[in-house]
């Protein structure tokens, strides 16, 4: 299903049916061999428990060894952002039955990446009917690879795919709330959406936010860091001075913490460019260190000189 979703077909949905950051198991996994990373992530996923922080009436941040997962609860049913790994999934069924006793609803996915929505099977047959971004479900239904870290990712089964799809935005209201489900331009990669919680004030950005450390970006599937900055500063419009901000990975941020991450991933393409445009190499510019005055607030996941090296060859 394509385009906007009303209130009617999204309760028809119903009836039909991490503290970790992902960049720092990145960066853990480099020391293994390729085939074991995926193994390594799945194995953080079964012994991870999942914190869950309350952050309104009727909704919770949900935080394991994947990205950062949030679940409204209430009578029209539960929704669930992301789904972690796999091997989360008894992990965040413990954590929702904790908070509600409501039944499930949607599974809605910030993006197509591994730790957001590995656990995608499972919670379907928990009873969650999940929503992604269109491409989103094209990425997940073929084989990935992604080249920076040496890992090829096999299709996901049909029962993991993303059930109704969207090209631009959806709304609905839900357990009192108004929600909005819109795609941001291509920023981490060409999949990403936001989930805005009116009511609530609660902002899910997924990972073109990674607070408090340098990001991931994914050039294999769209992904850039001019698009990241774009994505980030139209997630700024959107916020209030008290707005709950969600990143896909690291602690709970509001506006001033956003306004920090879109100053310093600026300061960084503009170094970069600057350097690039001289003419210097890739390996020239990570050479200069131009993140050097920025690393000790900032490199706590994802390795500064893999950080730059993506800048320069997106920039």
């Amino acid at each position: 299903m394509s385009g906007e979703m009303n209130r009617r077909s999204f309760l028809h949905l119903g009836a039909a049916a991490g503290a970790a950051a992902l960049a720092s198991r990145w960066v853990f996994a480099q020391a293994a061999p390729p085939a074991d990373r995926l193994t390594q992530m799945r194995t953080a996923g079964a012994s991870t428990p999942i914190k869950s922080t309350k952050l309104y009436d009727n909704l919770w941040l949900l935080q394991g060894a994947g990205g950062n997962m949030a679940v409204q609860s209430g009578k029209d049913g539960n929704i669930l952002i992301d789904s972690s790994f796999a091997t989360a999934v008894p992990h965040i069924r413990e954590a929702i039955a904790a908070v509600s006793t409501d039944a499930p609803h949607a599974l809605v996915n910030t993006h197509w990446h591994v730790d957001h929505v590995d656990g995608n099977e499972g919670m379907h047959a928990a009873g969650f009917h999940v929503i992604a971004h269109e491409k989103t479900k094209e990425r997940m239904s073929q084989p990935a690879e992604m080249k920076l870290f040496q890992m090829s990712l096999p299709a996901y089964p049909d029962s993991a795919l993303p059930a109704t799809t969207f090209a631009t935005s959806m709304h609905h209201n839900h357990n009192g709330d108004s929600i909005d489900l819109v795609h941001y331009d291509p920023a981490h990669t060409d999949t990403d959406i936001y989930i805005h919680f009116h009511n609530a004030d609660i902002l899910h950005c997924g990972d073109i936010f990674f607070n408090k450390t340098y990001p991931f970006i994914d050039e294999g599937t769209g992904g850039s860091i001019g698009g990241t900055i774009a994505a980030a500063q139209k997630s700024l419009a959107l916020a209030g001075d008290k707005t709950k901000i969600i990143p896909g990975h690291g602690p709970l941020g509001d506006k001033t913490d956003l306004r920090e991450y879109v100053d310093m991933l600026s300061v960084v393409r503009d170094k970069v460019a600057a350097l690039k445009q001289g003419g210097a190499s890739e390996q020239e510019v990570i050479g200069k260190k131009p993140t050097a005055d920025l690393d000790a607030d900032w490199a706590h996941g994802f390795a500064p000189d893999m950080f730059v090296g993506i800048v320069y060859r997106t920039v």
